[in-house]
């Protein structure tokens, strides 16, 4: 009889693996790489498996620590990222498939050929770790150089810092209470470093369970006081989805447009009967909901104004022209309007940071790709801006894509506005990992700024989340309907919304250095 084998545990299995990867050479190296990054993308939302970064960073650990030299560094750098953005945005294919009668030749290229350039920010942390010894100065190296990626990303060529590292643990709110602290990028820091665990054997996982621990204690910290008193505001998010393929046909213009109205009186209705007296009631419209020009066009407004309550706001999504006098476009603006029960317009907000071939054509239209129908581009708005309107606390519009940039979200000191308010067609994206994606970068800036957050998208996901980022309220994908909740109360301003990137900056250089420091042998 053949004795019973021991059992097999967590270190023999990531020992096989480990012997597994370092044994790959050339390009099994490389495609090795690429299935490590795409596998990375399982952690991010709506999944959100951070497991399995526990494997496929230290997994690119190894990898780096066979390459012969930096330029085979830098490849398997190259080829983690584009595994990593291939799968994580392959949902940008959706948007170019509601105009495939157009950009059918873009569908098989578009995503690899954005991963690529993105891909290529992860070439920074694997050449800090090529040229770091082996052991925890090397964990140190990769996720400094992380950092700095990241940053860079979110800066460089108009910045896209979509899908940060630390915008894994935005599943809920205990996990992502550091940002308050040290922002997504520090999170990302944390992240990197906590995944590489298995590098260190049985130290390295306690050390890891240490510091989860930590994070845990942190974040119930934070969460353990009791929310106060909302603001006497409530908000009404009305999403209309609408399908992205029949938004801007002529004959639909009005059913969407009365669509939007009926919700919007069903909705405030039902707020203004259930709310105490007094309370007021702003009710949001996401982007580009109306297919009017509201700032321009009389009668829409006048409809519009009739579906509120007595008293109550109307913040809407729309486009905004300038003309000249024979009629032609002079500028076009992604906007906000603000409209009270008389159709007058109380505010307007343009979108400051456009989306490269949707909104506008870089490089002066060199390149033949563009999304949105049209030859006019948008023109730029002005940055960040506390919006005041009449009856309702100063805050600040962020439309679309304006709520991934970290730190650039509001203004500060005495122009530091009560909440933040999100609006954004993610209609594009349809059913895809894209609308979570950007729900959960819309939660972090909560937690961030120490601000409540409404958030208004045009097929979902609609919510409202509280200055710590706990969830008030939400409607989801592909629903139609609203939410109505009270405006949670603004926090003080915490440690990130004072500091900005100077800390997780800072932070990621203090790694930095500790990487170069060399221990002293006894």
């Amino acid at each position: 009889m053949l004795p019973p084998r021991p059992p097999i545990t967590c270190p023999d299995v990531f020992s096989r693996i480990r012997s597994h990867v370092e044994g790959q050479r050339g390009w099994r190296a490389l495609a090795t790489a690429v299935g490590l990054g795409a596998a990375s993308a399982l952690a991010l939302p709506p999944l959100h498996l951070v497991p399995v970064l526990w494997l496929t960073i230290p997994g690119l650990l190894l990898l780096l620590g066979v390459a012969p030299n930096w330029r085979r560094a830098a490849l398997l750098g190259l080829a983690w990222g584009w595994g990593f953005h291939l799968a994580g945005l392959y949902w940008i294919t959706e948007a170019i498939l509601t105009e495939a009668d157009r950009l059918w030749w873009a569908v098989p290229i578009a995503v690899p050929a954005l991963a690529l350039p993105m891909g290529a920010y992860t070439v920074i942390p694997a050449l800090a770790a090529w040229f770091t010894p082996p052991g925890r100065r090397r964990v140190l190296a990769l996720a400094a150089g992380w950092v700095f990626a990241e940053m860079l990303r979110g800066w460089l060529f108009t910045g896209f810092p979509w899908n940060l590292l630390g915008s894994v643990w935005a599943f809920g709110a205990l996990p992502i209470q550091g940002a308050a602290w040290i922002g997504v990028h520090g999170l990302s820091l944390a992240t990197v470093i906590l995944a590489c665990a298995p590098l260190g054997g049985r130290r390295g996982w306690a050390g890891a369970a240490a510091g989860l621990a930590a994070f845990a204690l942190f974040g119930a910290a934070r969460l353990w006081p009791a929310e106060p008193p909302p603001q006497p505001v409530a908000v009404v998010l009305v999403q209309g989805n609408v399908g992205q393929e029949v938004k801007w046909r002529p004959e639909t213009r009005w059913p969407i447009f009365r669509h939007y109205l009926e919700l919007t009186r069903d909705a405030a209705a039902q707020a203004a009967a259930q709310l105490p007296p007094g309370t007021a009631i702003a009710a949001v419209w996401p982007e580009t909901a109306s297919p009017f020009l509201l700032a321009q066009d009389p009668e829409a407004r006048r409809l519009a104004a009739a579906a509120l309550p007595p008293g109550g706001t109307l913040l809407a999504g729309t486009v905004r022209g300038e003309f000249e006098p024979d009629g032609r476009p002079r500028a076009l603006f992604n906007s906000l309007v603000a409209l009270n029960t008389g159709g007058e317009v109380l505010a307007t907000y343009d979108k400051s940071h456009l989306v490269p071939f949707g909104e506008y054509m870089p490089a002066s239209g060199l390149l033949p790709l563009r999304v949105i129908r049209g030859g006019v581009d948008f023109s730029e708005g002005q940055g960040p801006v506390s919006l005041v309107v009449p009856g309702l606390p100063a805050f600040s519009p962020l439309i679309c894509y304006e709520v991934i940039f970290s730190a650039a979200v509001s203004l500060h000191g005495n122009a530091r506005p009560s909440w933040l308010l999100n609006i954004t067609n993610d209609a594009w994206f349809g059913t895809s990992a894209g609308p979570h994606q950007h729900l959960a970068t819309a939660r972090l800036r909560a937690v961030e700024e120490g601000l409540p957050l409404a958030r208004a998208a045009q097929t979902g996901i609609s919510a409202v989340f509280d200055a710590r980022g706990r969830e008030v309220g939400r409607l989801d994908l592909g629903k139609t309907g609203s939410v109505v909740a009270p405006l949670p109360q603004a926090m003080g301003p915490t440690v990130f919304a004072t500091g900005g990137l100077w800390i997780p900056g800072l932070l990621a250089l203090v790694v930095a250095l500790g990487s170069r420091a060399r221990r002293r042998r006894p």
